[in-house]
């Protein structure tokens, strides 16, 4: 032991700081650089600004450094001195910043608003495990909150940017479309009526940065990129042997019984870059990631009026195998391949059935019962393609193969109708959603003014969605005038059974044109044609004026559009609603059912948007940037769920009755929306001797506001119900209206402590009273985050830490006229309390 301490002493008093920045020929930042020593295993990441901070074996080491779409660099460090990295004009596997085509635009001199993450150092220093959660608390304008008995939005958790709907957000996969999740968010979460992407499905571990375009993108991207475009860029290289170890634990505050502690979470990810002829790479990653329960299921101000003795977060078993090579054939063509597996098993709660409900069997559950439903889910996401140069164009070739696929069971229930006989465990059924994509991309920069890039081409994908039904003692009822199928969850049928399929033909024109040194403008064109609704022709401007080399206005306008999805046009279910506590059975109708006919309500069509954003960007090429964007965002025929259509109702209610059900909804083009708002951006670099302070701030203002409500003749006089007040404030609170994010990173030496600081406007939903003058008000909250990271002799990391350091809870509210039936709705920074974490990264 006294050898070793010894060693350890040895390894800390040799290690050198460095400190230096990386630029590119015109002296502009490249951030989040790769910075090695050569020979050695010490290694870190530029920040924003291009500085870095390396602890290395003396003061003058050999640096290698890399960055995507810039040629790496060797060099013997020399202190004062910036390392200039050149363009990699013949590099065509570079991943450039999302909202270009530009192979040489950088995250400082964009057009539109784009935020870059560098994932490795985030996760380092915070207690997120999971993408969405992670960014939740890193990027303002995005929001993403986990449920509780929402049923399959407790297995996958929806998320927004600038508080439009999860679906009006196109994700990417190191440029390529990325698949959506089957899921359509319903009861209990925020997006209901819409099917986002499982941005939980891709590991922390394997991601190198995500960029986030916050700004309207239909006519460069394609539909569902009107809110904007997260590009996850997976990592690369031949260099990595790092594993990564995390575990933490819930402090509850508010629980029915006497645990202080809930919600174990750990994490193990092991990344390794292997070498391939001609220097290419094959980058793999393997990931598992499990979290328990918790339970919030109590009030502060009445233990005893509980609607649930269960209420938190699903169990989850997470595990994922990525990959991602480039594999050179000569100095000008080379293949690719990226993407991996994601398999989910969830537990999640659903409502209590007490001892005294009639849905309960006494002789089966004496106490009552709380049904578990679980979950099963497999995403796959495959990218091959194959890019060259042909004369003065880059061409890429591609085909994505992708898709995700959930499959219901339920647990510790029963199916009434069976009495005594009946079992406790049922498969519901499911559905998948697979979406194949074809793009041919061509690029060139020709020599007109200081530059002009051409980008066009074709892109052709096919979509599949199908329902499976369950088992039949799942969905049936044996007994007349008794709730069918089993409790918690009834089982999809065989009258919701779907299987439909799409294709969709889209071309695009990308110009990019810098007039001047000091004036860029960039335009975009698309058209895209569905064979089941038809073509959409949409366009972008976009301008940018450097005023002087520290500051610059830009702007955008754009048309954008959003296709209903496929799960939109067919999902069909009797789901059990709880009402007010009271349990309903409530149809989810297709939009071309029975009921949408009898009530007048077309087929779905697709959402219309135009998009404005403007602001500055101020950087003094040293140690300060600022953007500020303010925007705005309309969007017509939006598509969500109705209000809830009664067995009462003169129109449909006799129809209703007879299919068993209480109560109807449907998905229809109903509302139009304008959101509104600003994004400030702000970060600072301080160095001292022998230390550094890194403080960044991060704004969202969001309003977002119904301008009108789209009816028919037959639908007069039940506005209130067609778009109900609860639906409203769903859409209007869907984020709180501010959100600031305020951190402090220290370094010294090999210690890094990093406070951060989030508030959350307050938010307000309507609740089953259905009284707009007695909201559910979740009043204005701070979250403190505290960290303290230290790095062992070069290879070795430790991270301690607690998120909600201060145990910050939402406003309590009456579970029985919350929606989800708890003492609070998801909202805000969420209801578990204080996160105590540790981590360890270990380069082998």
């Amino acid at each position: 032991m006294t050898m070793l301490c010894l060693f350890v002493a040895i390894q800390l008093q040799a290690q050198v700081a460095v400190q230096g920045k990386v630029v590119d020929a015109q002296k502009n930042p490249i951030p989040y650089a790769t910075v090695m020593e050569k020979g050695s295993k010490n290694v870190t990441v530029a920040d924003a600004n291009g500085n870095f901070y390396l602890n290395a074996s003396s003061a003058t080491p050999t640096l290698v450094i890399s960055a995507a779409g810039f040629k790496p660099s060797e060099s013997v460090f020399a202190k004062g001195t910036d390392i200039e990295l050149a363009i990699a004009v013949k590099s065509y596997d570079d991943v450039t910043i999302v909202g270009s085509r530009s192979t040489t635009r950088t995250k400082v001199n964009t057009i539109a608003p784009v935020d870059v993450i560098n994932v490795r150092e985030v996760t380092s220093r915070t207690g997120q495990l999971d993408i969405n959660q992670l960014l939740q608390f890193a990027a303002p304008s995005f929001n993403s909150n986990r449920q509780s008995g929402s049923d399959g939005a407790d297995h996958i958790d929806p998320a927004t940017l600038r508080g439009m709907g999860p679906d009006q957000t196109l994700v990417l996969l190191n440029g390529k479309r990325y698949h959506q999740s089957s899921l359509v968010n319903l009861y209990g979460s925020r997006g209901r009526g819409n099917n986002g992407t499982d941005l939980n499905s891709i590991p922390a571990a394997a991601i190198e940065r995500i960029e986030i375009l916050r700004d309207g993108a239909a006519a460069q991207y394609g539909s569902d990129a009107i809110a904007g475009v997260i590009n996850i860029v997976l990592k690369s290289g031949s260099t990595s042997n790092e594993v990564n170890v995390a575990v933490g634990a819930h402090n509850a505050k508010y629980r029915l019984d006497d645990k202080s502690i809930d919600g174990l979470n750990y994490n193990v990810s092991y990344n390794k870059g292997f070498s391939t002829k001609k220097g290419g790479f094959l980058n793999l990653t393997v990931d598992l990631n499990s979290r328990d329960h918790t339970n919030r299921a109590n009030t502060e101000s009445d233990p005893t009026n509980v609607a649930r003795r269960e209420f938190g977060d699903p169990k989850v078993l997470n595990t994922s195998l990525y990959v991602n090579g480039k594999f050179p054939l000569d100095d000008k063509a080379h293949l690719y391949l990226f993407g991996g597996l994601n398999r989910r098993k969830g537990e999640a709660f659903a409502w209590t059935r007490f001892a005294s409900d009639s849905r309960n069997i006494p002789a089966i559950y004496p106490n009552g019962f709380d049904p578990i439903i679980t979950s099963g889910i497999l995403d796959h996401s495959l990218t091959a393609g194959f890019k060259t140069k042909m004369k003065a164009w880059d061409f890429d070739f591609s085909g994505t193969f992708g898709g995700n696929k959930f499959d219901y069971g339920v647990k510790n229930t029963l199916n009434t109708s069976l009495g005594a006989a009946s079992p406790k465990t049922f498969d519901a059924g499911g559905f998948s959603l697979n979406q194949n994509t074809f793009n041919i991309d061509f690029k060139r920069k020709i020599d007109y003014k200081e530059g002009l890039n051409v980008a066009t081409g074709v892109e052709v994908r096919n979509e599949n969605y199908v329902i499976n039904a369950g088992e039949e003692k799942s969905y049936k009822s044996y007994v007349a005038g008794v709730p069918p199928g089993s409790q918690g969850f009834p089982g999809f049928q065989p009258s919701d059974e779907v299987n439909a399929s799409r294709l969709n033909l889209a071309y695009y024109l990308d110009l990019e044109t810098q007039f001047t040194k000091n004036f860029t403008l960039a335009s975009a064109l698309r058209f895209e044609n569905y064979d089941d609704f038809g073509g959409t022709a949409n366009w972008k401007l976009a301008g940018r004026y450097e005023l002087s080399p520290m500051l610059a206005v830009r702007a955008t306008a754009s048309t954008g559009f959003r296709a209903p999805s496929l799960p939109q046009i067919n999902f069909n279910s009797t789901i059990t609603n709880f009402i007010a506590g009271t349990p309903v059975e409530v149809l989810v109708a297709r939009n071309n059912s029975k009921v949408a006919t009898q009530l007048g309500i077309p087929a779905l069509k697709q959402e219309r948007s135009q998009n404005f954003s403007y602001g500055f960007t101020y950087s003094n090429k040293s140690n300060f940037n600022l953007t500020v964007d303010g925007y705005a965002i309309k969007v017509k025929d939006r598509i969500v769920l109705t209000g809830q259509f009664s067995d009462t109702d003169p129109d449909v209610g006799a129809l209703l009755t007879s299919l068993n059900v209480g109560k109807a909804q449907l998905f229809t083009n109903a509302i139009g929306t304008t959101t509104t708002g600003v994004d400030v951006v702000a970060s600072h670099t301080a160095r001292f001797k022998g230390s550094r302070l890194i403080t960044s701030l991060a704004l969202n203002k969001n309003l977002i506001k119904i301008n009108e409500v789209y009816t028919n003749d037959q639908l007069k006089g039940k506005e209130d119900i067609y778009f109900d007040l609860r639906e409203k404030y769903f859409v209007q609170e869907s984020a709180p209206r501010t959100k600031v994010n305020l951190g402090f990173d220290y370094t010294v030496k090999k210690l890094t402590t990093s406070l951060r600081f989030v508030y959350f406007d307050q938010v307000a939903l309507a609740n089953w009273n259905y009284d707009p003058t007695s909201l559910d008000v979740y009043d204005e909250q701070f979250v403190t985050d505290l960290s303290v990271t230290y790095k062992f002799a070069g290879n070795i990391q430790a991270t301690i830490g607690a998120n909600n350091l201060l145990n910050v809870y939402p406003t309590l509210h009456n579970p029985l006229l919350t929606e989800s039936g708890g003492a609070w709705d998801p909202v805000q920074m969420g209801y578990n309390g204080r996160f105590m974490f540790a981590k360890f990264r270990i380069n082998l």
